[in-house]
């Protein structure tokens, strides 16, 4: 059992954790999909997103909105038509617009009550700025791949959360969907982790490629994660 008071931080994962990348990255691939008449199902857009996510992000650091670019033409080829250089960017261009899940702002209102809370993510700083109105807190710190020059799964990103934190890792908490980008990479770094399993008995592992690893606590969501942490 988790002893929340230990902690005097949290930090979070942003895409899928606390915004529904899932719905924003289907709506955004499926229209150009549609206009060249390919007919794919949820799962298939994501499972081919998250494997050429994951492939686009190691070697050399480049901008996230390049990822996204390359990895909008590399699904389109998959799905056998070449894309126009409009439809490569019809990731970067959505991504502002993904939704916060029902549950995220009044959580985070809430922990940040009792909380620092901070944020670490595998985004481009100005893209995130999109998003952070969206979230309804300010959070205390903010890590990006981009001011890591590394995307998880690699520990670069949380061991600058670490100096920008300033705090013993075991007073830490940190909390995600993902398990290949962020519980395997912090439970090599002895944190504590929540998985918020936001797929919710979904077969598959969705817009993340398939990894395992054992988190100190699993929630469907974070609004019961509130409640374990008995913030009334």
């Amino acid at each position: 059992m988790l002893d929340f008071a230990r902690f005097t931080a949290v930090t979070f994962d942003c895409y899928g954790t606390l915004i529904d990348w899932e719905t924003g990255i289907v709506e955004a691939v499926r229209p150009m999909l549609e206009r060249h008449g390919v007919v794919a199902n949820d799962d298939e857009i994501l499972e081919a997103y998250a494997s050429l996510e994951s492939k686009t992000e190691t070697g050399p650091y480049r901008a996230y909105r390049s990822v996204l670019r390359l990895v909008a033409a590399d699904l389109s080829r998959g799905f056998g038509f070449e894309p126009s250089v409009a439809e490569t960017m019809c990731l970067e261009k959505s991504l502002g617009a993904w939704p916060p899940f029902s549950d995220t702002v009044i959580s985070l209102t809430r922990m940040k009550e009792r909380y620092r809370l901070g944020v670490i993510s595998n985004i481009d700083e100005d893209l995130f700025e999109q998003t952070a109105a969206r979230l309804g807190v300010a959070f205390d710190w903010m890590v990006t791949a981009e001011r890591a020059q590394a995307y998880k799964p690699s520990t670069a990103p949380f061991r600058l959360a670490f100096e920008a934190i300033g705090a013993p890792p075991d007073r830490i908490l940190h909390v995600a969907q993902s398990i290949y980008h962020d519980i395997v990479p912090a439970r090599e770094l002895g944190l504590a982790v929540v998985w918020v399993n936001r797929r919710g008995g979904r077969a598959g592992f969705g817009a993340t490629p398939p990894a395992h690893a054992e988190p100190d606590l699993e929630v469907p969501d974070l609004a019961t994660l509130v409640t374990r942490m008995g913030i009334d």
